[in-house]
C-alpha cells in the first residue's frame, strides 16, 4: 500500500512502527506540559487589557498618574412599607458604628454625614466605604468585613442590610466560575462516555477515545502557561478549552478508529486496515483540524485581547489534538489490535461497520427528489436563521452572574432604588491642579448640568489622587446601562455636559469611561473588524478546501452551507435568550440580548468545527469518485459510510456543548446553546441532506476546476486498494502481525 505521499499516512505508518516510542514521547509531553503549567503563573488578563475605545484611553490616563482604584463596597439599608423610619435610621447607626470600627475598612460614607444616599422613595439608603490595603487582594480581607456586616443585619431583621462591590461580586464569580468547572468535568466526561459506549458496544473502545482527549487537553493546558504570557486569558478560557478540547479530540480519535474497525471488517489484517486509517481518515483529520485552527485564528484580527486569548487557548487544544491524532493514536490502535474490542457489553450488538438502515433510507429519498430536499430543508434553515436580523447586543457583566446568588438580589435591589448606581459612567480628568476652583467649579457645575437633564442621576461621587493630577467624577446613568436609555444618556454626558463644563477649561483632559462607554467602544470595534474576520475565514477556508479537493464548486458549496448552519444558529440564540422560547428549560431566569463577543466566537469555532465533518464525508465522497464511480454512486457510497461515523460524532459534540448550557453564566448558557443546535443540524439536515441534494443537482460540475488553477497539487483521497481475503481471518496476535508487517517492508 502506498501511503509514501500522504502526509498523515507517513506520520500513522511510522507511530505505529515505532509505537513504543510514540506513546512514550507523548506521555512525557503531557508531563512537561504540566509540569510546565505549574511552574509558570498563567498570564491573566488585566483591567486595562479589557478595555477598548474612550475607557482604554481613561485607563491609561490613571495608570500613568499611579491612580490605584479602591476596592469600593457599599451597603444597602432597605425598610419595607409597614416599617417605621427609626428602625431604619437605627440599623443604618449601628452598621456605620460597626464599620468605622471594622479593620481593613476606610472612607466611610453614609446620609448620616450629609452624603446623598438616600433613594428618591425615602425606604433605600446606601453606605459606602473602601477596603484598605492593596485592592488586588482585597478578597482575602473583606470576609471579616462581610461577617461585620451579616451581624449589624441579624440585629436588625425588620430591616434589610446587604453588601455588595466589586470584590463581593468578584469572590462570588469566582466560586461560580470554579462550580461550573467542576460540574463541565461531571457532565461531560460521563456523558462522551456513555455515547461512546453506545456507539462502540465495547469498553476499551470506548475508553480510548476518552483518555487520548483527556490527555490532550491536560497537555495544551499545560501549555497555556506559557502561551498566556504573550496572550493574556481570562477565567472562562479553561471551561472553552475542556469542552472544545473533548469535542474534537473523541471526533479525531473516533474518525480514525472507526475506519481502522470498517476495513477490519472488511478483511484487512490490523497493520492494513491501520495504514488506511491513517492515509484516509488520517488525512481528513488533518485537513479539518487546520481549517479550525485557521477559523479560529481570525480573532486575531480583532487586536482585542479577550479574543486573542480566547483564540490562543482553542488553537492550542484542536492542535494538540491533531497531533496527538496523527502520532500516539496510530500508536495506541497498533498496540490494542483486534483487543480494542474487548469489554464488549453483553446488553449491547456489535457494531458493525456498515451503514446501517436509517441513513440510506433518507439518502435515497433525498437524491431522488434532490429540487424538493434542497427548497424544504434550505427554507427551514433560512426561516430559523431570519430572527437573527434582530439580534440584540449587549455587554457581558455583573448581570450575567446567577439571580439565586445573594449578591445578585442585592445589586438587582440597590438598581431598582439608585437606578445606574452600581455601574455609572465616569468622567476621568486630568490637569496641573485638579483642586484648584476652577476645576472644582466646572465640576460642580457637571454635576448640577448632568442631573438637570433628566438622564443622570445621584449619587454623583468624586474621588481625587493624592497628588491632585486626576480627578474621577462617577455619574450613574438612567437605564440598566445596556439599553438605548442608558446610551442616549452617555450620548449627553459625552457631547453636551462635559464640554459645556470641565471641557471647556484650558489644559485639562476629559475622557468619559463607565460600562455603557465600553459597550459602545465594542460595537464600534465589531462593525470595524468583523468584516475582516469573516472575510480572513472564509478566505483562507476556500483555499484550504479547493487545494484538498481541486474544486471550486465544493469550496464554494461548503462556505455556502457552513455559513447557512451559523445562521440558523444565531436565530435560534435569538429566540431563546431575547424571546423566552424554552428558557426555562435551560435555567434562564431572565432574557435580555446576546453577549457582544458571542457571535464572533460562535462564527470562528462554528465554521471550523462545521469542516470536521464537512471534510470527512467529502473526502469518502472523493475516495469513491477518484476509485472511478460516477457522481451520484460516490455520493452514495461516501455519506452512507460516514453516516455511523458522523451521527456518532455529532451526539458527542451535542451532548458535550450541552454541558455548557447547565453553567451559571449566561454567557457560558449561549456559546453551549448555539454550538450544540448548529452542530446538529450540521450533521443532519446540512451533511445528511442539502449537501447530497445539492451534489446531486450539481452533477460532474461538483468537481470544476478551471484550467489556470491546473497547477494545483493533486491530493489523493484513496489509497491502493489491497486484496480482500475470501473471508475474514481469524485476527492474529498483534506482536505477530507488527513482526510479519516489519518482514514485508
Amino acid at each position: 500500500m502506498d501511503v509514501s505521499r500522504n502526509l498523515a499516512g507517513r506520520m500513522g505508518r511510522w507511530s505505529a512502527r515505532h509505537r513504543k516510542t510514540a506513546v512514550l514521547g507523548w506521555l512525557a509531553f503531557v508531563v512537561l506540559a504540566v509540569v510546565l503549567g505549574g511552574l509558570l503563573p498563567r498570564g491573566e488578563l488585566t483591567p486595562a487589557e479589557e478595555l477598548l475605545g474612550a475607557p482604554a484611553q481613561a485607563q491609561r490616563i490613571l495608570d500613568d498618574n499611579g491612580w490605584e482604584e479602591p476596592a469600593s463596597e457599599m451597603v444597602l439599608v432597605q425598610r419595607e412599607d409597614g416599617v417605621s423610619e427609626a428602625a431604619a435610621t437605627a440599623a443604618l447607626t449601628d452598621l456605620v458604628a460597626v464599620l468605622q470600627h471594622t479593620p481593613s475598612v476606610e472612607s466611610v460614607h453614609s446620609p448620616l454625614d450629609g452624603a446623598p444616599l438616600v433613594s428618591a422613595d425615602g425606604r433605600s439608603a446606601l453606605v459606602t466605604f473602601d477596603v484598605a490595603g492593596d485592592p488586588e487582594d482585597a478578597d482575602a480581607r473583606i470576609g471579616p468585613i462581610q461577617g461585620a456586616v451579616a451581624a449589624v443585619a441579624a440585629e436588625h431583621d425588620d430591616v434589610r442590610v446587604e453588601q455588595f462591590g466589586g470584590t463581593s461580586a468578584g469572590v462570588a464569580l469566582d466560586e461560580t466560575i470554579a462550580g461550573d468547572f467542576q460540574r463541565a468535568e461531571l457532565l461531560s466526561i460521563p456523558i462522551t462516555l456513555a455515547v461512546l459506549l453506545l456507539t462502540f458496544g465495547a469498553l476499551v473502545a470506548a475508553v480510548l477515545p476518552l483518555v487520548f482527549a483527556l490527555t490532550a487537553f491536560v497537555g495544551a493546558l499545560g501549555l497555556l502557561s506559557l502561551t498566556s504570557q504573550i496572550w493574556h486569558v481570562d477565567q472562562s478560557a479553561q471551561i472553552v478549552m475542556l469542552l472544545i478540547g473533548l469535542a474534537v479530540g473523541v471526533d479525531y480519535s473516533l474518525f480514525y478508529l472507526k475506519r481502522e474497525r470498517e476495513e477490519r471488517a472488511r478483511g484487512l489484517g490490523s497493520v492494513d486496515a491501520l495504514d488506511v486509517a491513517a492515509a484516509t481518515s488520517g488525512r481528513s483529520v488533518l485537513v479539518s483540524g487546520i481549517t479550525v485552527v485557521v477559523a479560529m485564528a481570525g480573532m486575531f484580527l480583532t487586536g482585542f485581547s479577550v479574543f486573542t486569548g480566547m483564540a490562543s487557548a482553542t488553537i492550542l487544544v484542536v492542535a494538540t489534538s491533531v497531533v496527538g491524532s496523527l502520532t500516539v493514536l496510530p500508536a495506541l490502535m497498533s498496540w490494542l489490535g483486534d483487543r480494542v474490542e474487548k469489554g464488549r457489553l453483553p446488553f449491547l450488538r456489535r457494531r458493525e461497520a456498515g451503514p446501517g438502515r436509517f441513513w440510506p433510507l433518507v439518502l435515497g429519498a433525498v437524491l431522488r427528489r434532490p429540487l424538493v430536499a434542497v427548497v424544504t430543508a434550505g427554507a427551514a434553515l433560512v426561516a430559523l436563521a431570519v430572527p437573527a436580523l434582530s439580534m440584540d447586543l449587549r455587554s457581558e457583566g455583573i448581570e450575567d452572574l446567577p439571580r439565586d446568588l445573594a449578591v445578585m438580589q442585592t445589586y438587582d435591589r440597590i438598581t431598582a432604588a439608585f437606578p445606574g448606581g452600581p455601574a455609572p459612567a465616569e468622567v476621568v480628568i486630568e490637569a496641573a491642579d485638579v483642586t484648584a476652583p476652577e476645576v472644582q467649579g466646572a465640576i460642580a457645575d457637571l454635576r448640577e448640568r448632568a442631573l438637570a437633564t433628566g438622564r443622570m442621576n445621584e449619587p454623583v461621587g468624586v474621588e481625587t489622587d493624592e497628588a491632585g493630577t486626576v480627578a474621577v467624577v462617577s455619574v450613574p446613568l438612567v437605564g440598566d446601562g445596556e439599553e438605548q436609555a442608558s446610551r442616549d444618556a452617555l450620548a449627553t454626558l459625552t457631547e453636551d455636559v462635559v464640554p459645556a463644563t470641565v471641557g471647556a477649561l484650558d489644559d485639562v483632559t476629559v475622557v468619559v469611561s463607565g460600562n455603557t462607554a465600553y459597550s459602545v467602544a465594542f460595537d464600534q470595534l465589531m462593525a470595524e473588524r468583523t468584516p475582516w474576520v469573516f472575510g480572513f475565514v472564509l478566505l483562507l477556508a476556500f483555499v484550504l478546501l479547493l487545494v484538498s479537493f481541486r474544486s471550486v464548486v465544493v469550496a464554494l458549496t461548503a462556505i455556502v452551507l457552513n455559513l447557512l448552519s451559523v445562521a440558523a444558529a444565531y436565530g435560534a440564540l435569538v429566540l431563546v435568550f431575547e424571546e423566552g422560547w424554552g428558557a426555562g428549560l435551560i435555567g434562564l431566569d431572565r432574557t435580555g440580548g446576546i453577549v457582544n463577543w458571542i457571535p464572533l466566537f460562535l462564527f470562528v469555532i462554528l465554521f471550523g468545527l462545521s469542516m470536521d465533518y464537512h471534510v470527512f464525508i467529502l473526502s469518502r465522497v472523493r475516495e469513491g469518485y477518484d476509485r472511478g464511480a460516477d457522481t451520484r454512486e460516490a455520493i452514495t457510497q461516501g455519506i452512507t459510510r460516514s453516516a455511523g461515523v458522523v451521527t456518532s460524532a455529532a451526539v458527542i459534540m451535542v451532548f458535550v456543548f450541552l454541558t455548557f448550557v447547565t453553567l451559571s453564566l449566561t454567557s457560558m448558557k449561549q456559546i453551549g446553546l448555539g454550538l450544540a443546535i448548529a452542530v446538529l443540524l450540521d450533521a443532519t439536515v446540512v451533511r445528511a441532506v442539502l449537501l447530497p441534494a445539492v451534489m446531486r443537482l450539481l452533477g460532474d460540475a461538483n468537481w470544476y476546476l478551471p484550467r489556470w488553477l491546473r497547477w494545483l497539487p493533486t491530493l489523493r483521497h484513496d489509497v491502493d486498494p489491497l486484496p480482500v481475503p475470501a473471508s475474514v481471518p481469524a485476527p492474529r496476535d498483534p506482536e505477530e502481525e507488527q513482526a510479519l508487517a516489519l518482514s514485508r517492508d
